[in-house]
């Protein structure tokens, strides 16, 4: 009788603590998503003050300064869907796609700068595009620390035992953030002659 009892306080301790590592696994990547979020609204930011130095010197870009703002601000959707819900496949997704669509938009309005020598050469845009990039830094090793933290989650929550526990308490699979650059990068070419 004793040990039918102690295996059974056994067996419901390591389910309260399969439970427990969920719950710390959930909120693990839910924190994660959040120094994602802090560096999305960083870039987010940082933009509007950029399209305002450029539009002094590219009064006839306006179609690309316009797609710039349009961008950002789906991208900003994109992150407040995402937030209410992080790990949630469908706002994963859209935060992705607008992000990819803000990227793209951004190498364009960089491109255009490359014709404006004096714009290139102003101070303003040598420090916001110096932030960006910083920025750019921070938003890729924040999305990794998320991508990790979900993995984990993902791992503990399909594993035996602990998917017994994950179905009993309908604990959901979390997505990861795949922004991908559609831009394909060319290896330069140097030549001496």
């Amino acid at each position: 009788m004793w040990i039918f009892l102690i295996v059974v306080v056994g067996v419901l301790l390591y389910g309260v603590s399969l439970y427990n590592g969920l719950i710390a696994g959930r909120n693990g990547y839910k924190n994660a998503f959040a120094q994602i979020d802090v560096q999305l609204t960083r870039r987010y930011d940082l933009i509007p003050n950029l399209v305002e130095t450029v539009k002094a010197y590219m009064k006839h870009e306006r179609e690309t300064l316009d797609a710039v703002v349009q961008a950002r601000n789906s991208a900003m959707s994109g992150l407040s869907a995402a937030k209410a819900n992080p790990g949630d496949a469908a706002a994963m997704q859209q935060l992705a796609g607008a992000d990819n669509a803000l990227t793209q938009t951004l190498g364009r309005l960089f491109a255009l700068s490359e014709a404006y020598p004096d714009l290139k050469a102003n101070q303003n845009m040598m420090q916001l595009s110096e932030e960006l990039s910083s920025t750019e830094n921070k938003v890729a090793f924040a999305r990794q620390a998320y991508n990790d933290a979900v993995m984990s989650y993902n791992i503990s929550r399909e594993q035996f035992p602990g998917s017994i526990v994950a179905n009993m308490f309908a604990f959901q699979p979390a997505e990861q953030l795949a922004i991908e650059s559609e831009t394909k990068r060319e290896v330069p070419k140097v030549s001496f002659s």
